[in-house]
């Protein structure tokens, strides 16, 4: 990693060309180039993201009372990944809750449940509009029980995703490459698969309730930071 302005780390530059990875000085011309940028604790005040934002966590574990925020990545789908490494305690980037509650800007998560709980834990900030990839993928591609991220990326766009760091220390005092990569890709996509979930709604008329859903989400979040969330408040008992 190189330091850069700012005291933004920005990973080494690499370009994809068929799938393939190889370092920037032996990029051919016109081969696409990916810069994932890491910064600490906030983004800078002049980063600017067009459109709908790609958001996804990375934490020391799945229970938000116990396992503490550790990193949140952005994409606007440029085919760059923004990484905001939080260090303990360090939680109050006004920039980052600034743009993750603008009403005008449609936040895209996988599994927004986790995401959303957990950012208004250690953030204090309810993320929303919401578009989630996997709620859209259980209305729709009812045909199987595979809705995780890797399956959908595998299936809607023959792309191959490792989760080999999933399970990685994200608390860690510096990130490898490889979590850097990791955490990337978990937003590279997730443009594309809306377009392609998108298509799929409207076929099979599930548009208006895939929308329902989404909004309801930041309030199921609420729930889940409230302690209600093993509880089915629907159930007769």
């Amino acid at each position: 990693m190189r330091r850069g302005k700012k005291g933004i780390a920005s990973v080494p530059a690499k370009a994809v060309k068929f799938g393939a990875i190889m370092p920037l000085r032996h990029a051919p011309k016109g081969v696409c180039v990916i810069v994932n940028r890491l910064y600490k604790n906030d983004i800078p005040a002049d980063l600017r993201l067009n459109g709908a934002i790609a958001v996804d966590t990375e934490a020391m574990g799945l229970i938000n009372r116990r396992d503490r925020l550790c990193v949140v990545q952005l994409s606007d789908g440029d085919g760059h990944a923004h990484l905001v490494q939080f260090d303990p305690g360090e939680y109050d980037a006004p920039h980052l809750r600034a743009l993750l509650a603008a009403p005008d800007r449609l936040k895209l998560f996988h599994f927004a449940r986790f995401d959303l709980s957990i950012m208004l834990r250690y953030l204090g900030v309810v993320a929303a509009p919401v578009y989630c990839t996997r709620t859209a993928s259980r209305l729709v591609r009812t045909y199987t029980d595979k809705h995780g991220y890797k399956d959908l990326c595998r299936e809607l766009l023959a792309a191959d995703i490792s989760k080999q760091q999933q399970s990685s220390d994200w608390g860690a005092v510096a990130l490898s490459p490889e979590q850097v990569e990791y955490a990337a890709s978990d937003v590279l996509h997730l443009h594309r698969l809306k377009e392609k979930l998108d298509v799929m709604l409207a076929r099979e008329g599930r548009t208006e309730l895939a929308e329902a859903c989404f909004g309801f989400l930041p309030w199921r979040a609420m729930l889940d930071v409230a302690g209600f969330e093993n509880e089915d408040l629907f159930a007769h008992s």
